[in-house]
């Protein structure tokens, strides 16, 4: 029931609307309606949140390349995730995950739009991996003079440089990532570099996707302490996902709770990092909602047909207790 305050303010509910006060205003909305979800929402659901918890891993492991992301990282990672799994290799809708997308999709991942990698760092770059899952990078030549779009009103002749190559292994069902190395390049003041290839040491696991980041960071330097100040900030931080790579043989879905220790791995624990991942939960989880689903829709379809049923026998048949129907 509505009730009117001494303000004149309406509060409560009549009939389907309901009123209340926000700063000195009266608000009105509709009560909500009660959904019916199928089988087709339950899935994409599932699939919408399993690719927000994937993006939100990855954008934790690169962190120590990009420092700085901006407001919307989180908007457009979740997007890409989701774009490259809808556009998968193999697996049914509700049934799959980054392991069977096409990770074309997230090449160009730019963490900090306000900065964004292609445009500030004027260098050519390839990423290729060998046959035995060793990944290099082709880097072009580069002028710091005129190749690096610095933040407005910092002199270059007096700034230091870092580029920032960083390569990581994913394997969501196992729920884990592995920092394979981080390769640096210092540069200082006006001056111009060659072209070099940048090689990894360490292999990418058959059963996990590889992701490569670049990033450039700024420094100022303080010669009376002999220190380099980094200057990146959230308006300045440029960093992008270069090079994606899909797991050869990826790990099985799990069929229950996924308990990963870096103990697990032996010789990779200092690399070995948890997920905090909720995609394989998720997808179990489905499975126990669309057969909930299905229990309850088989159930109404059964009392929609002892009701045509009974709709089409003669009264006195029903009356003289010659059909009868058990709950």
């Amino acid at each position: 029931m509505a009730t009117i305050d001494q303000k004149g303010m309406v509060h409560g509910t009549a009939g389907s609307v309901i009123y209340r006060g926000y700063r000195g205003k009266n608000i009105i909305q509709g009560k909500p309606k009660a959904f019916r979800q199928t089988e087709k929402t339950i899935r994409s659901a599932t699939e919408f949140g399993l690719s927000s918890s994937a993006a939100a891993v990855i954008r934790t492991a690169f962190e120590p390349a990009y420092f700085f992301k901006d407001g919307t990282a989180a908007y457009r990672s979740t997007q890409l995730v989701y774009r490259s799994i809808l556009n998968n290799v193999s697996g049914e809708k509700g049934k799959r995950d980054l392991h069977d997308g096409d990770l074309s999709f997230l090449q160009g991942l730019d963490f900090n739009a306000n900065s964004k990698l292609h445009e500030v760092l004027q260098m050519s770059h390839e990423v290729n991996k060998s046959t035995d899952g060793v990944l290099s990078v082709t880097l072009g030549s580069l002028n710091t003079r005129t190749d690096i779009k610095r933040p407005k009103n910092a002199s270059g002749a007096y700034m230091k440089y870092r580029i920032r190559l960083m390569l990581i292994a994913f394997n969501f069902r196992e729920e884990y990532y592995e920092n394979l190395g981080v390769q640096d390049i210092d540069l200082e003041g006006y001056q111009s570099v060659e072209g070099r290839v940048i090689s990894f040491t360490e292999t990418v696991p058959e059963d996990c996707l590889a992701m490569i980041s670049m990033s450039l960071m700024l420094y100022s330097s303080i010669n009376q302490t002999n220190e380099n100040i980094l200057i990146n900030s959230s308006t300045y931080s440029p960093c992008a996902i270069i090079g994606t790579f899909q797991s050869e043989n990826p790990s099985e879905y799990p069929v229950g709770a996924v308990n990963t220790q870096p103990s697990d791995y032996p010789g990779r624990e200092e690399k070995i990092k948890q997920m905090s991942y909720v995609g394989n939960l998720l997808l179990l989880g489905m499975d126990a909602k669309v057969m909930k689903l299905t229990s309850s829709t088989d159930k109404q379809t059964l009392l929609t047909s002892k009701k045509l049923i009974i709709d089409k026998l003669d009264p006195d048949t029903i009356l003289k207790g010659k059909i009868s129907f058990k709950k």
